[in-house]
């Protein structure tokens, strides 16, 4: 295993797509659902869109971080995406239609590698990369319960 490989986790929500996308483009929930995000709050005007720039603060333990963010991939109802420019990593959520409910998937690959800071940081703030990489991919199923037991409450 690498720190560079794609981290996935996934989820079956008993909630329409629609109420899923309202779950997941709150950023303010997301951040509630996410054991790393704290916030992400808006560079530009315009709201949630393509090519919308973010600032993230992230936390572990004691380590408190910024990155910067872009939406790459804004597909109502089906497909959300940032790529984190700070560590080279890009954030994925996908919703499928699924019998009743909602297939949610969040991946995270690194489509190049991680940032010279990106990785500097992980080795030396977050445990090591290898470390860290493993402690996203569990807590991405963390938010995606959050995620799932939010959207079912709508």
């Amino acid at each position: 295993m690498t720190a560079n490989r794609e981290l996935k986790a996934e989820v079956t929500v008993a909630a329409s797509p629609d109420k899923v996308w309202a779950t997941i483009t709150d950023l303010k929930q997301l951040a509630k659902d996410s054991p790393e995000l704290l916030a992400m709050w808006p560079l530009k005007r315009g709201g949630l869109r393509q090519n919308q720039w973010y600032v993230g603060i992230n936390r572990r333990k004691g380590v408190i971080w910024p990155t910067r963010n872009v939406v790459a991939i804004l597909d109502p109802g089906k497909t959300l995406a940032w790529d984190t420019k700070t560590s080279g990593a890009r954030w994925i959520f996908e919703l499928a239609a699924d019998g009743s409910g909602t297939r949610l998937v969040q991946r995270r690959p690194v489509p190049r590698k991680l940032t010279v800071l990106g990785r500097v940081f992980a080795t030396g703030f977050l445990g090591g990369r290898e470390e860290h990489a493993d402690e996203l991919e569990t807590g991405m199923s963390r938010t995606l319960e959050g995620i799932k037991a939010a959207a079912e409450r709508f």
